[in-house]
């Protein structure tokens, strides 16, 4: 990079925005080395809970993070909906499809987490890893060059008062400071998309006596304005969310007593019984993609670049694969290994699965499909991506059988492109004596290449490469390399080591 007077600092990336986003990409760009600095305009982390649903796939990325096992122990499984019409019994059912583990996906069901508790895990991991968050650190302007990304930022402005100015020089730039956040409107990069529901709503995390917690109860009316209290797992609030009601109604009196007003006019319950309201805002439910994901040494993730409808819980779960999918790849160009176009792939191939998630959500939303296991995003693959290779040798199982259905999973062999599935190495066990999993050799910042069965891998492969042979182990095809990129998709599978060797030299190229 070329070095200018009065910076603050170089580094290698600059994350601007710490959801869970910018916390996850930073996460990832500090375990492999990469000098980041993230940026937050809030004094805090945001203190809602939004998006509160844990997928499968994303439990897979937080896993290879070092994280499962923390949101598995400060979440807790989805309850069971009660729907309360007046003058009827009260309905339950499950807005969720149940499902056991499965030898490869040991993350069978959506997790539920609220979002603040799930920022607060990725700050935790991203400070252990040696990283840090700038908090009251906003963006004010952004150039860039040939050679990198000159930041403008201000730290500690409030109201009219200035803040202390620096600058910032990095060699690439994320914006993940949401929908309208300054990335975007600073690169001039539109959005294109659709109003799902003109009609604002309210989301709120309250303290409420006297409600059973085991359910997440619903109530609506013949307007279908619908009033919701969902449970939060460690933690005594629930998340409070009103259709078609605005906070501006909550003028000349407080939030807590608009509120309890809306809680007695909706439901069955008495107005004192919403105790405190810890946050509240409100939202209109928009579906938008942004026209790009990238503009030069700046790229846009998460909700920066794509705005979701909160049904089925994909807007934040999709946002934390951008990170994952960006994140090796920056990676890899800023160690050397990898050629800058590697970075045009990420494009290429987030922003065809933000549309088909995008859809999804809206659907969802309308109630045109019901919510099943294409919410868990274990199928959504890239077959068509520069960075899959079907290889020339014929291999029957390689090949897809059919198209992803929207995150799907679809049955067989996995081909290139798909994720790469979890499943018992018969006979091994880790260090600890517990069995050896697929996923205990993919964890990690490296490409993995399984040797499976009996093949022959190539020697001298380049250190960013963890070569394991391993015996037959379904569903992988016996007598074949595989190929596996850092965030757990099959690049390759083929019996010949010299397509090994050519897909990574073509990487550097």
């Amino acid at each position: 990079m070329t070095p200018l007077n009065n910076v603050k600092e170089a580094v290698g990336v600059l994350v601007v925005g710490a959801g869970p986003t910018g916390l996850t990409l930073a996460c990832d760009l500090r375990r492999r080395g990469i000098a980041t600095t993230v940026v937050e305009r809030g004094d805090g982390l945001f203190p809602g809970t939004r998006g509160k649903g844990i997928q499968p796939r994303t439990m897979e990325v937080f896993d290879d993070l070092g994280l499962a096992d923390a949101v598995r122990a400060a979440g807790g499984p989805y309850p069971r909906m009660l729907v309360h019409r007046a003058g009827e019994p009260p309905v339950e059912w499950d807005m969720i499809e149940r499902a056991e583990p499965r030898p490869d996906a040991p993350y069978a069901e959506v997790w539920m987490l609220p979002q603040w508790r799930t920022q607060e895990l990725l700050l935790e991991r991203l400070r252990a890893l040696g990283g840090e968050v700038e908090f009251g650190t906003a963006l004010t302007g952004l150039e860039q060059d040939a050679d990198g990304v000159t930041a403008h930022l201000s730290t500690g402005r409030t109201g009219n008062t200035e803040g202390t100015e620096h600058t910032v020089r990095a060699a690439y730039a994320v914006g993940c400071d949401g929908a309208r956040g300054t990335v975007r409107a600073t690169l001039g990069i539109g959005m294109t998309g659709e109003t799902v529901d003109a009609e604002p709503s309210v989301v709120a995390d309250v303290l409420l006596a006297g409600l059973d917690q085991r359910y997440w109860h619903v109530w609506r009316d013949d307007a279908d304005a619908a009033l919701a209290l969902c449970p939060m797992p460690g933690s005594d609030t629930f998340q409070f969310v009103a259709q078609h009601a605005t906070l501006d109604d909550a003028r000349g009196g407080t939030r807590e007593a608009f509120l309890r007003e809306l809680l007695a006019a909706r439901t069955d319950l008495a107005p004192e019984q919403l105790k405190e309201v810890v946050h509240a805002s409100e939202f209109r439910v928009n579906a938008a993609l942004a026209d790009r994901f990238r503009s030069g040494r700046v790229f846009l993730a998460g909700d920066a670049a794509h705005i979701h409808s909160p049904a089925g819980g994909q807007g934040l779960n999709t946002s934390v694969q951008d990170a994952y999918n960006l994140g090796w790849k920056l990676g890899l160009v800023l160690h050397g290994h990898a050629d800058e176009a590697l970075l045009d792939t990420y494009e290429a191939e987030r922003a065809p699965l933000a549309a088909e998630v995008l859809g999804l959500s809206t659907r969802l939303h309308h109630r045109a499909v019901k919510r099943g296991t294409e919410t868990h995003q274990l199928g959504l693959a890239y077959p068509d991506s520069p960075l899959t290779r079907h290889a020339a040798a014929p291999h029957s199982a390689t090949a897809r059988p059919t198209a992803p259905n929207e995150g799907a999973p679809h049955t067989g062999a996995p081909a290139p492109g798909d994720r790469a599935p979890d499943a018992p190495v018969t006979a091994a066990t880790t260090a600890d004596g517990s069995p050896l999993r697929v996923f205990d050799l993919l964890r990690g910042p490296h490409l993995t290449l399984l040797a499976v069965g009996d093949v022959t891998p190539p020697a001298d492969l380049p250190p960013y490469v963890r070569t394991h042979p391993i015996p037959a182990t379904p569903p992988y095809t016996s007598g074949a390399l595989h190929l596996i990129r850092p965030d757990g998709y099959l690049a390759l599978i083929t019996e010949d080591a010299q397509e090994v060797t050519s897909y990574l030299a073509a990487l550097s190229a």
